[in-house]
């Protein structure tokens, strides 16, 4: 197979992910809602935050004609509690989220993207902006911008086990990591820290299979990472699991303790668990994050 015909059969693979994903999320997003009332808040204030390019989705009321006038662009003039609506997404697409103990149970990937699809669905529809951390895909609002996340979600990553995107973060905004965390946990006190440190706060959910939390191996066994980077061979694995175990309430230890430092919430969700009770958790964790 050519490399260009490799490239087409991944992206034909991935497209074909996203019908099904965004069903999936709009039926969980539609379980959680309803008895739920919308979002809409009158905000933190109505002081003068910053100017921004106009952006798809913008009312021509929210145009500051006097600022746009200036040059050819059009500009709208933000304040604080529009920043405070803003929420970015970061969901793990490393190798080590594509792991499942059974094949009735999902990927961890495949039920972050679900989680992820899902809250976000739900925020814009109470009139909130969303979008990712980053630089590709700023906070918007609307239909199309689900259907951009969806198609962000669906794309692989290469790594074992993935850093969280920390770049661009809208200052007091809020944000949500979804991931196993059970990589270099450098990168996420980095995370965490750099967001702290402009005033973001959020919600830092850890999916794990349950697999993870058993550790049901016995004998000879072979560990190998998804991507393939790391491999273990063990004669005894039953002897490991005591080890095992408590590395696993370290980490988890760790990650609690960093979101108490940096204001954050932490959640624990095991994929076969109901997506909609980690839904819903989500959705009101998000909401304290504004008090």
């Amino acid at each position: 197979m050519t490399q260009s015909n490799a490239l087409r059969h991944r992206a034909e693979a991935e497209a074909s992910r996203l019908p099904p994903l965004l069903a999936r999320a709009d039926h969980l997003a539609g379980t959680v809602l309803l008895g739920d009332h919308g979002r809409r808040r009158a905000g933190m204030g109505d002081d003068f935050w910053q100017y921004r390019p106009a952006q798809i989705g913008d009312s021509r009321r929210m145009i500051d004609h006097r600022r746009s006038a200036r040059g050819d662009h059009q500009f709208v003039r933000e304040r604080e509690w529009q920043i405070a609506q803003s929420v970015m997404l970061w969901v793990d697409q490393g190798a080590s989220m594509r792991f499942s103990s059974d094949t009735h149970l999902e990927t961890k990937a495949d039920r972050a993207r679900l989680l992820g699809l899902g809250i976000a669905i739900l925020l814009v529809r109470g009139g909130e902006r969303v979008g990712l951390t980053g630089t590709a895909l700023p906070p918007r609002r609307g239909k199309a911008q689900i259907m951009r996340l969806a198609e962000s979600f669906s794309v692989d990553s290469d790594e074992d086990y993935a850093p969280p995107e920390h770049r661009a973060m809208i200052p007091h905004a809020r944000a949500l990591f979804i991931s196993d965390f059970m990589g270099d946990m450098s990168e996420v006190r980095l995370a965490l820290t750099k967001a702290a440190d402009r005033g973001v706060r959020g919600v830092l959910m850890q999916v794990l299979d349950p697999s993870e939390e058993q550790f049901p191996f016995r004998g000879r066994t072979i560990f190998e990472s998804v991507g393939g980077s790391l491999r273990h061979e063990t004669l005894k694995a039953n002897d490991l699991r005591d080890r095992y175990l408590d590395r696993l309430h370290e980490r988890r230890e760790e990650l609690s303790q960093l979101c108490r430092l940096t204001g954050w919430h932490y959640g624990m969700h095991h994929t076969g668990d109901s997506a909609q009770s980690a839904l819903l958790w989500l959705y009101r964790a998000l909401d304290r994050g504004t008090s």
